[in-house]
């Protein structure tokens, strides 16, 4: 078995029972860190990633080409599966899709996310019978390869505004199911009730929710208890690294403290972390 397939397995297995969180790096340090605190797997986030890079949190901003390296830079610093936040695989026809699901696999992840949102505010969620198509070329591109990854269709229906972003939800996710998607997502559902209708209508295979700042007073156990099999945090862990830094670099250049200083992660707590494998 090689390593990509073992990593495979030991994620597809986290799905079948229990709920685990799937915590979001956005660098080789920081997926090194979440490994040593003992979680079972971790997702790349594209805003992070794009932050880090000065770059905006959209499709056309990001190359496909910086995506996928950065992708290859997390598998390798962890021995953990790899879940692949790959927007809407950087293309909007069927083929086009595949093809990059193709170039996604060959970096080593163990899973990755396909969104329905098109990143064009005038229309901002493909038409249906597209979302769908997308999905099912997805799949098709997954079988292909011979290589299971996990393949989680999201629908961006709250994120963009939708008018009644349940019931779009709902609609889609139940057709990704049907088109061959292994997990379901709809990111920023944050109502606990809202939350087991999708649970119960894409049964059983697997939902992934988002835990981010509208919604970070729920806990994995009370997610657990709804059936949901996996929890993301997306950006959060990013912006929370990024308002620390940007509130200390405030404080310097308004007031001249450094008092946030004394908030700082120890030297040698991080440099005995990343010397024991260097």
């Amino acid at each position: 078995m090689t390593n990509q397939a073992a990593k495979i397995e030991t994620f597809r297995a986290l799905h079948t029972s229990g709920c685990f969180v799937l915590p979001n790096p956005w660098d080789p340090g920081t997926a090194r860190y979440l490994e040593q605190l003992g979680f079972k797997a971790v997702a790349t986030t594209s805003a992070g990633f794009a932050f880090s890079r000065a770059l905006p949190d959209a499709v056309k901003a990001v190359p496909v080409d910086l995506v996928l390296a950065h992708q290859r830079e997390i598998v390798a610093a962890t021995t953990l599966p790899v879940n692949a936040d790959f927007q809407n695989c950087y293309a909007d026809a069927p083929e086009a899709v595949a093809a990059n699901v193709t170039r996604c696999i060959q970096t080593g992840i163990a899973g990755f996310s396909l969104e329905d949102a098109t990143g064009d505010s005038s229309a901002p969620l493909y038409d249906f019978a597209l979302a769908v198509a997308r999905v099912k070329a997805a799949r098709k591109a997954i079988d292909e390869s011979g290589i299971p990854v996990v393949l989680t269709a999201r629908c961006e229906a709250w994120l963009v505004g939708a008018a009644d972003p349940l019931c779009s939800s709902l609609e889609r996710l139940v057709a990704f199911a049907a088109a061959g998607a292994d997990c379901l997502y709809a990111p920023g559902v944050s109502k606990l009730d809202e939350i087991a209708v999708i649970v119960k209508a894409v049964a059983p295979r697997p939902v992934n929710v988002l835990v981010s700042t509208n919604n970070c007073d729920v806990s994995v156990p009370q997610l657990a208890e709804l059936g949901v099999r996996r929890v993301s945090v997306g950006a959060a862990l990013a912006r929370v690294a990024w308002g620390a830094f940007m509130q200390s670099a405030r404080d310097i250049s308004e007031q001249g403290s450094f008092k946030a200083f004394a908030e700082a992660a120890p030297f040698n707590e991080l440099n005995d972390l990343f010397s024991a494998r260097a």
